[in-house]
């Protein structure tokens, strides 16, 4: 039975939303660990499970990648990982609504270097929300916190940029199973070198199942989610809905962690939003199929999450889709930018 466009794309629009709330849940489930495991600890445990069942479920055929895509999938993998440690570390000093905003600045300012005109205006929006954020006149914010926040900020960014590179070479899952364990092998190296008495002295049955649980929550379950969402909506949509995320992140901390912001954080987290919406829906100025694809490239939230997708649309005729491609539309999925999921891990999406 098929669906009308407009059911699609509320469908659609009901799996983006599902995916951010179980990144936003993950990293809140995760944030109860570092008391136990320590930012360090509890970063390790969710990446090394991550990479573990992304290679065991895709089991990617490394023999298909050119020597620069694996060397590009692995620097992806660094990548990711201190993402996640920066992000980790960020939330044990700042609520969580405040660090996701202000890692939100990463892809917002990816999307804002590469527009043009009123694209690039809508850093100004969102500088204003991060003084608002902050607080600097108050020193009501840790500047150590933020520094973290920030600093994540720009490993999303460069995460973006390389998710592009490893999706030209690796469609579906492929690019993300082979730099997911390798973020796995870098945090399992720093925790090694810097607090492996501690995080293994912590380690029980109980937290090896609670860190499997994580993994799936973000970022197995949110990638699923969001690669159906994109067959179902426009990829300028999906950013629309991905620049939501700083909100929900605000939502998740008020109700789970009991975070209550202040009026100038919420005044923040809308200017941040809006930003991201703003630069989003400034940025489609192009149109056509090729033009259209190029286009997605462009959108500031395609991350994540953990969730890096695009929907690369192909110019066909009436034979419908060929192998390899989702059936009966004519499309091909590749990954591309970060979408950030979440941020991993998402980020997350991977990322986080």
């Amino acid at each position: 039975m098929s669906t009308s466009p407009g059911s699609g794309a509320r469908l659609g629009s009901a799996f983006a939303v599902v995916a951010m709330l179980c990144v936003q849940l993950g990293l809140a489930a995760s944030i109860g660990l570092i008391d136990r495991l320590g930012t360090g600890g509890t970063a390790w445990l969710r990446l090394a499970w991550a990479g573990l069942l992304l290679a065991v479920l895709v089991r990617p055929p490394l023999r298909q990648f050119t020597r620069q895509g694996l060397l590009t999938c692995a620097l992806l993998g660094v990548v990711t990982a201190g993402l996640t440690f920066l992000f980790m570390a960020a939330v044990a000093r700042i609520p969580l609504g405040t660090a996701s905003a202000l890692e939100f600045l990463g892809p917002l300012g990816v999307a804002v270097a590469r527009g043009r005109g009123p694209a690039r205006l809508w850093a100004l929006v969102a500088a204003a929300g991060v003084l608002l954020l902050t607080e600097p006149w108050h020193g009501g914010a840790d500047p150590v916190g933020v520094g973290f926040a920030l600093a994540a900020a720009a490993c999303w960014a460069g995460y973006i940029v390389l998710t592009q590179k490893v999706g030209d070479e690796a469609t579906g899952l492929r690019g993300l199973a082979v730099s997911m364990p390798v973020a796995g092998l870098t945090a399992t190296v720093v925790v090694a070198l810097t607090d492996a008495p501690a995080v293994l002295g912590a380690l029980d049955a109980q937290l090896l199942l609670i860190g499997l649980g994580l993994a799936v929550l973000l970022p197995v379950v949110p990638f699923s989610l969001e690669m159906v969402a994109l067959r179902r909506l426009t990829a300028a949509a999906f950013g629309t809905l991905m620049a939501l995320e700083p909100a929900i992140a605000l939502v998740i901390g008020l109700v789970a962690l009991h975070q209550v912001p202040g009026r100038s954080a919420v005044v923040g987290i809308g200017l941040v939003v809006a930003a991201g919406v703003g630069a989003e829906r400034s940025g489609v100025r192009e149109h056509g199929i090729r033009r259209s694809a190029r286009r997605s490239r462009s959108s500031p939230v395609l991350r994540a999450t953990l969730s890096p997708w695009i929907l690369r649309r192909r110019s066909r005729g009436r034979g419908g889709a060929s192998r390899g491609d989702a059936p009966g539309r004519g499309l091909r999925w590749s990954s591309a930018t970060a979408l950030p999921g979440r941020r991993g891990c998402g980020g997350p999406s991977p990322r986080r």
